[in-house]
Order: C-alpha cells, then structure tokens, then sequence
C-alpha cells in the first residue's frame, strides 16, 4: 500500500514521528513524504493538502495522513478534492471509527493537539480496520450511507 502524508509548520514535528513511525513498524507501506522538509522551509496547510489529495486522485496513493495545527483545516481543504474522504482524529476511537463507519482515505490531525505517540497510535489503529469492521449489523447502512456520499459528491464535482 502506498500512503501519502503532508504538513504545515505546526504540523512538522507530529508528521516526523508518523514517518518516523511508519517506516520502521510498517515495512509494507510505501511512505510518499510531501513534507514540508524542515521548520525553515514552511508551506501552509492550503498548499500542503492538495498535494496528498491529488496524489490519491492519480492513484498514486491509496492513503493520505495531513497534520496542521488543529487537523480542521487539512479536512476541510483535504475534502474539496474528489474522491477525497478526510476525518480529523484526534483519539484512537475516532481514528478507528474514521475508517469503520466513514470509509476516510485520509485522516487528519493536530500538531498542537495530539502528542506523537497517541498520533502512531491513532495512524495504527485507522491502518488496521476495514470498512464496516466491527460493525457487520450495520453493514447495509453504512454501505448505503458511504454511497450517498458518493452520489452527493457527484452531483457537486460536475
């Protein structure tokens, strides 16, 4: 699986450890890192979030981790992109349930929020659910529910 990740200057020090993270507990993921590449050379988060979501509309990555300051501001930009799912998480369970019950391709989170070993622990716990998993008695709904989404998006990316 390829998995891309991008921060803003509030986010740097968080995305580090997740890189960091991914790359020595997660041999099987190929990280693609679209930084910012130090303190000294910052981008803001409306310039770092295209990156990852348009690398997942090429199918260049089939995930996409984004950190700023609070996460919201990833989402939001992150979200204007077809085909685009992003949730901000800042705890294991809504990292779980971003991927359980919203189908989230991206997860997004906040440098000034989440400490980096809770933020491994949030990237773990999204990585290792599937959607509907856990869930199996609402299967249909949440199925049903992702495919509006979808059909929503449709009718508002013509």
């Amino acid at each position: 699986m390829k998995l891309a990740i991008a921060s803003d200057l509030s986010g740097y020090p968080l995305a580090r450890e997740i890189v960091k993270h991914l790359k020595e507990n997660h041999p099987a993921i190929e990280v693609i890192d679209f930084g910012i590449e130090s303190p000294d050379a910052p981008q803001p988060y409306f310039v770092q979030a295209p990156k990852v979501a348009k690398a997942l509309q090429r199918g260049e990555a089939e995930k996409g981790i984004l950190i700023c300051g609070t996460g919201q501001g990833m989402a939001i930009v992150a979200n204007k992109h077809k085909g685009v799912y992003a949730c901000v998480v800042d705890d294991l369970f809504s990292g779980e349930r971003s991927k359980i019950i919203n189908n989230a391709n991206v997860i997004t989170m906040g440098g000034w929020i989440t400490a980096p070993f809770l933020g491994t622990q949030i990237v773990d716990a999204w990585l290792s659910v599937a959607f509907t998993q856990k869930m199996e008695f609402k299967k249909d709904f949440l199925t049903n529910a992702f495919n509006k989404v979808v059909e929503l998006e449709a009718e508002q990316f013509k």
